[in-house]
């Protein structure tokens, strides 16, 4: 079995959209018959955007899984010889059988064309919408721009969808007038159920002058449909592609009048964990807001979601949907009240190494190594790590011990008046050695230079390094934050059903008289 994934192009004029359905013939009712006649297999693709009746595409994603023996990459050429001349697979490849075109993280780009003359041309007529009223190009711009970065687009999705969350990011949103075409080109991570036709039927109210460009911000905030302009014909748009994210973003700041989030996601990979922080959000959009970031952060990968919700509204037992909050440790600023309690003669010999281009690679595997159980440890980048070495203000050492062998790192920054230990992270093997101590002296050392207080933050769970820290000479003096952890309930559920199926097979049948005897 193997997983085959398709990119597509298609006129629309002549079908009921993509998804099947009783009324008519669609884009999948087309491929699925192609597949059949070429595999000799029932097939049924899974789209990744289903485009309504009349609407155009350039680069849809398609996948279905065959035994067929033909090379997924030659699939293209076979089907295409099967399809009208209005379907055409532009490539074909060959996917993991894991891999789900609605499951991923992508953008999303249309384009939809407006011919605004006083005229129409027929040659364009299926695939623009002729509008004959003057449009003023520039003013329809100026109210996309609102329309920028994460928003609930209620206000410009069909009331006949059903779905709950309408909340989306556009990554760009231009309009260029070349002769009478005015082409406006749109992506985003996704797209409610017409919501790019309202758009575009708002933006021609403001091109003609019914709407002021201002008034897009109070269509936003209204979240009401009946507040924006109408649905523009399907037929000037066409989805261009969809293009899925290498990687995920280390981390994700949203920041608007409703909210202001931090989602870091550079722990998802190595260790399952995503670390959400909430410094503002308004109360009535809290719940969902909180629910889709635990929704997208499992389905990125984490097992577990942390959340950090500064205006304090997380307490234990607190629910959204299936994801239930449990405490699970604060943070808490320390300073070092009086002279280090240890002198250099006191604690074991180390050597620090300033962290280099040559020995980046070893500081990121001490580092993952060291933090690998430690709660809300830290995971960096070689991108962070350059961004540390080109700040004047800032270090991080690569330890070793008298024999020259690695055994951990650490990091400080002078910020705010305050020199920082930003991090001291030691290998499983050596800790407890008294090596925590040397570090510590290390960097009083380095924040003489500097003559500022030195700081550093501490979990409550990280019970050795509050130790160290307190016996140090370190006092709190102010808590920062709590932190409660929750996991997908259904997931979990769905994981221990699976596991209890295979353990039930995997179980040795016993027969009557085996056991009776024993």
């Amino acid at each position: 079995m193997k997983r085959v994934k398709l990119v597509l192009a298609y006129d629309g004029t002549n079908y009921c959209g993509w998804q099947m359905q009783p009324n008519g013939i669609t884009v999948e009712e087309v491929l699925n018959k192609a597949l059949k006649e070429l595999l000799h297999e029932e097939i049924q693709v899974i789209g990744a955007s289903r485009t309504d009746s009349g609407v155009h595409a350039l680069g849809n994603v398609a996948v279905f899984d065959t035994e067929s023996r033909i090379p997924a990459e030659k699939m293209c050429f076979a089907l295409n010889q099967r399809l009208p001349m209005d379907i055409v697979v532009q490539s074909s490849c060959e996917v993991p059988l894991t891999w789900h075109p609605r499951k991923c993280n992508t953008i999303k780009t249309y384009e939809y064309r407006i011919l605004n003359r006083k005229l129409p041309d027929p040659t364009v007529r299926l695939n623009s919408y002729f509008f004959y009223m003057p449009l003023d190009v520039e003013k329809m711009q100026e109210a996309a721009d609102y329309l920028i970065g994460e928003h609930d687009f209620k206000s410009f999705c069909s009331i006949r969808t059903q779905i709950e969350d309408t909340v989306r990011t556009i990554t760009g949103l231009t309009l260029k007038k070349d002769g009478d075409m005015i082409t406006l080109r749109i992506s985003g991570n996704g797209f409610l159920y017409n919501m790019v036709r309202i758009i575009v039927g708002t933006l021609i109210k403001v091109g003609t002058g019914y709407y002021p460009p201002s008034h897009m911000e109070q269509i936003l905030d209204a979240r009401n449909r009946n507040q924006a302009g109408p649905k523009a014909p399907a037929h000037g748009l066409t989805l261009v592609s969809i293009i899925e994210e290498e990687e995920l973003k280390k981390e994700i700041h949203v920041e608007n009048k409703y909210m202001d989030y931090i989602v870091v996601q550079r722990e998802i990979m190595p260790k399952q964990k995503a670390y959400i922080i909430i410094n503002r959000c308004v109360n009535e959009d809290f719940k969902r807001t909180i629910l889709r970031l635990s929704k997208q952060a499992v389905r990125n990968g984490a097992k577990t979601v942390h959340i950090c919700d500064r205006e304090g509204r997380l307490c234990e037992g607190y629910t959204a949907d299936y994801f239930t909050f449990r405490f699970d440790t604060s943070v808490y600023k320390m300073l070092l009240r009086r002279s280090l309690a240890w002198s250099k003669k006191e604690v074991p010999p180390i050597h620090f190494s300033e962290l280099t281009d040559k020995n980046s690679l070893d500081f990121l595997q001490i580092q993952h190594q060291a933090f690998a159980d430690v709660p809300n440890g830290a995971s960096y980048s070689k991108k962070e790590l350059i961004e540390i070495m080109d700040n004047p203000m800032a270090g991080a050492w690569l330890i070793s011990d008298e024999k020259d062998s690695l055994i951990g790192v650490a990091e400080w920054e002078v910020k705010d008046t305050e020199f920082r230990i930003a991090m001291i992270g030691l290998l499983p093997k050596v800790q407890g050695q008294g090596y925590g101590k040397s570090i510590l002296v290390a960097m009083s050392e380095q924040a003489k230079q500097y003559e500022l207080p030195i700081t550093l933050l501490v979990t409550s769970k990280n019970d050795r390094a509050c130790m160290l820290y307190e016996m140090a000479g370190f006092v709190s003096t102010e808590k920062v934050s709590d932190w409660y952890v929750t996991e997908d309930e259904l997931k979990q559920k769905k994981e221990e059903i699976e596991q209890y199926i295979v353990d039930q097979k995997s179980e040795k049948p016993v027969s009557s008289t085996e056991g009776f005897w024993n």
